[in-house]
């Protein structure tokens, strides 16, 4: 099955293809087939590869190459997919959860007029993520990672005739360009100091440079640079403003690019290149602090929104903080696990606010909800268990990997733990209050909403059910070691992602640990259902205010960054373009034309007149002669 991984992504190329060219002439209908179908295939064929490289028959990495993509002198860059561990989980989490997020667009995106080329972006999407986790390079890599964000370009701004919208698509654009930028320097540094951009031949010639004992100033700054690329993608300070604004787009897109897939592509990168990171401990503490600042920003934002997916979204921003935590303090297996679970229960509480918002007519407002788990029963359901997933309640995916990731701080660092449960608090709260606010107590819409609620068609319920089991489910793949000595999802990625080997910890202490983010989890809902018992909206003032307000990051960039870059380009437009290269090339223009309506004046068509002229002439060039050859 590895030989025909170039499969996986191009059952979405051709989906992409068939609807994007007949995207006027294909009915609504058959276009989300067609999507979806293609999906679906793709998971299919990775299925078949998952197993493949789980079997003890097989022996990775297995590198597929397709074509020679540049062979210039001694550099040979070629076209081809790595098959491994890390790789084929992957490919699971993209196209599993991408097929189900298909099929819930196929009733969410009915009604509206571009389904079918909405279809064909989905699945162009798909295939640029696909293409950034096979690639057997950093250039085919960084071939899908501008690929996703084009189509988180085109997906944020599908509905263009909302000028909002275009706004947040152009933001998330050039932010993610800032951090791409990154990106492109971090490779060419390796390809300049290295010679190559492939991970076995780098990753070898990196360790024996270490060998050597070359100084690590250069993959110390290979790897900032590329984690500056990861802060862009995944949303982390200070290229995070992006990611709220994108929800923008049709709920599907935000479950799809910022919970399951997209944001994630700056994690998987830093996985891939755990060679590098584990070479370079000051950069690895220069993650942990960034995830941890971010986690612990993001979550006091998410505390004072309203708006059901800006909540969602800056839990999206809070939870990318606990993956690069664990990151930072060389738990890239966990990391990883952390990617799987909240792929899970992120979608599901993305496509369960798509849900809400279908039901109350487009309204995002929690203050004009209340009550609708009384018409909203499998949505409220499953809804309620992501929550729980995401505050780290026992039994559910979440405890596993926000478990794993808090242990894992504490035998690093201890502040570092107790920062960590402040935010996994934080989570549990903000999570709670989005949910009673949303699901109990009366209704405070209008009537005219009151009458539309209705539960979600099959199409939309059926992936929350899905996810909801895997939410479930999902965590069982990493047992703590308290629990059972195996860790399945561990001992399989071992043999691509090797974790930095730290100190166990002793049993009494996991289940201390344990103890206390559970506890503290439980009294933040309590907290939550007291608070929001019979809810206030008083208007903010304080400190509420500043949260409500997103601590005014989006102002002081406004004021700093934006409005000077706009001060300074209407001046180079106004000066430099217009009067200066507009003017020196329209001022020649003006003076060809001056110069020959006089030099034109000169044609009278008098034969008498020419041969004065010719006279003239000669005279002149006699007179040149004479004096050049004088001197």
């Amino acid at each position: 099955m590895s030989q025909l991984v170039y499969l996986v992504p191009l059952f979405p190329l051709i989906g992409f293809l068939i609807n994007g060219i007949g995207w006027r002439r294909i009915p609504k209908s058959l276009g989300g087939v067609i999507g979806s179908l293609a999906v679906f295939a793709s998971f299919c064929v990775s299925l078949g590869i998952f197993f493949e490289v789980k079997s003890d028959s097989f022996h990775g990495p297995v590198l597929v190459q397709l074509f020679e993509f540049i062979h210039s002198g001694k550099l040979f860059i070629p076209f081809s997919f790595q098959v491994d561990s890390l790789s084929s989980l992957f490919l699971l989490i993209i196209t599993g959860v991408g097929f189900l997020i298909h099929v819930y667009s196929t009733a969410y995106m009915h009604e509206d007029e571009g389904m079918v080329k909405y279809f064909a972006f989905l699945n162009l999407f798909v295939f640029s993520m696909l293409l950034l986790v096979l690639g057997g390079n950093y250039l085919v890599m960084f071939i899908g990672w501008e690929g996703v964000g084009l189509c988180s370009y085109l997906l944020i701004g599908f509905w263009f005739k909302n000028r909002d919208y275009t706004n947040a698509a152009k933001k998330a654009f050039i932010m993610n360009r800032i951090g791409d930028l990154g990106f492109l320097v971090g490779m060419l540094l390796i390809l300049f100091n290295y010679g190559t951009l492939s991970y076995q031949e780098f990753f070898g010639k990196l360790q024996g440079t270490q060998a050597a004992g070359i100084s690590s100033d250069t993959y110390n700054w290979i790897a900032i640079c590329l984690f500056i690329g990861a802060t862009g993608k995944s949303a982390q300070i200070p290229l995070y403003t992006w990611l709220p604004d994108a929800m923008a787009g049709p709920t599907p897109v935000s479950a799809l690019i910022h919970a399951a897939t997209m944001v994630t592509a700056g994690i998987y990168m830093i996985a891939r290149s755990h060679v590098l990171y584990t070479m370079a401990p000051m950069t690895l503490h220069i993650v942990a602090i960034i995830g941890l600042a971010t986690a612990l920003f993001a979550a006091t934002i998410a505390i004072k929104q309203y708006d059901i997916k800006k909540v969602l979204a800056y839990s999206t921003v809070s939870q990318l903080g606990f993956m690069f935590l664990a990151l930072g303090v060389g738990a890239y297996t966990t990391a990883v696990f952390h990617v799987m679970t909240h792929a899970f229960f992120k979608a599901l509480l993305f496509l369960g606010s798509g849900s809400v918002i279908h039901a109350m007519g487009g309204e995002q407002d929690i203050r004009k909800m209340g009550g609708l788990g009384k018409k909203l029963r499998t949505t409220q359901i499953t809804f309620l268990i992501g929550c729980l997933a995401i505050s780290g309640i026992p039994g559910l995916s979440g405890f596993f990997s926000k478990d794993e990731i808090l242990a894992a701080a504490y035998a690093h660092d201890p502040v570092l733990y107790y920062l960590a449960v402040v935010a996994a608090m934080m989570t549990a709260f903000y999570m709670f209050r989005l949910y009673f606010l949303t699901f109990t107590g009366g209704f405070r819409g209008t009537e005219d909403q009151a009458h539309h609620l209705h539960e979600s068609p099959t199409a939309m319920t059926i992936p929350l059910i899905v996810l909801a089991i895997l939410s479930v489910i999902g965590g069982y793949v990493g047992l703590p070691g308290v629990i059972s000595e195996h860790h399945a999802l561990g001992s399989f990625l071992s043999s691509s992602v090797t974790n930095i080997s730290e100190h166990h910890l002793e049993a009494s202490t996991e289940w201390m640990l344990m103890s206390v983010s559970v506890t503290v989890s439980v009294i933040m809902i309590i907290f939550a259902y007291s608070v929001n018992k019979k809810p206030d909206f008083k208007p903010a003032t304080g400190f509420a205010k500043v949260l409500e307000n997103k601590w005014y990051v989006d102002e002081l960039y406004d004021a700093v960054i934006v409005r000077p870059i706009q001060n300074l380009s209407a001046f180079m437009e106004r000066f430099a373009e217009r009067k200066g290269i507009d003017g020196l090339v329209n001022g020649v223009g003006r003076s060809v034309r001056w110069g020959s309506d006089r030099i034109r004046m000169l044609q009278t068509g008098q034969v008498g007149f020419y041969i004065f002229v010719m006279v003239l002439g000669m005279i002149a060039l006699f007179a040149v002669g004479f004096f050049w050859v004088k001197l």
